[in-house]
């Protein structure tokens, strides 16, 4: 056998089964690029707190994985504070499908499409069919993620839509060991849109830090909003790995 065919052989198994055992970065405002293992599952706990309304935002949200090519994720919002009527928000089952993916030595490319429903949890609301695409690029210290999403508003809501592009650059280890796998620091920088309909849109920059260790994830950032003179908001949120 060509010793040089055996040597890439060799680094894209080691590549193939880092994928699949490790935790990644990810972007902080979005769960739909990350990878997730066959069998495997992520949990994931985010307060979103609003300075302008004084309010905090519990999002529980899962990912489970089929195969390493199919994804099924949820999102189940619940408003902490302030207290009153109508406090749980619409539930989004999306899914997944990686259609094409591209692994190297420095790291792998991915593109997936997706594709679910969002079910309104209050009564007399209307939900609406969710499609988009999601792109991932993992290259040394660096991963970029690009999601777009479009909801199709059933019965009176209104057509709405979202992109999140993230950037993740890791801060810590500059490199990795032989063997082993080490906690690691990433700073996140992140351009995301949230459009409706009867709104417009509104443009925003997320700005946070993540520490993520082998099974779990610890995260913060700021949100500020880019076309709209509003308060910041702050997001802090905690993921782990199954």
């Amino acid at each position: 056998m060509n010793s040089r065919l055996f040597h890439n052989g060799i680094w894209l198994l080691i590549l193939s089964w880092a994928f699949g055992h490790s935790v990644f970065a990810m972007g902080i405002r979005s769960l739909v690029a990350l990878p997730v293992e066959k069998g495997g599952a992520v949990v994931r706990l985010a307060l979103n707190h609003q300075q302008q309304t004084d309010s905090t935002l519990l999002t529980t949200s899962a990912a489970y994985g089929i195969n390493p090519r199919q994804t099924l994720l949820m999102a189940l919002p619940y408003r902490l504070s302030p207290s009153g009527k109508d406090r749980q928000g619409d539930v989004s089952f999306l899914y997944r499908y990686i259609s094409w993916q591209r692994d190297h030595f420095q790291g792998t490319d991915r593109l997936g499409v997706l594709a679910g429903v969002s079910v309104p949890e209050q009564p007399h609301s209307d939900g609406a069919w969710q499609t988009g695409l999601v792109f991932s690029r993992f290259i040394n210290r660096h991963e970029i993620d690009l999601d777009v999403l479009y909801q199709t508003g059933m019965g009176k809501r209104a057509n709405s839509g979202r992109y999140d592009f993230s950037w993740q650059y890791r801060l810590l280890p500059k490199q990795h060991a032989d063997w082993g796998i080490s906690d690691e620091l990433f700073s996140v920088v992140e351009l995301n849109g949230r459009w409706q309909a009867l709104n417009g849109m509104t443009r925003q920059i997320t700005l946070g830090l993540q520490w993520v260790n082998a099974s779990w994830v610890v995260e913060g950032a700021m949100v500020r909003n880019i076309n709209h003179h509003q308060p910041d908001q702050y997001i802090v949120s905690t993921r782990f790995h199954f």
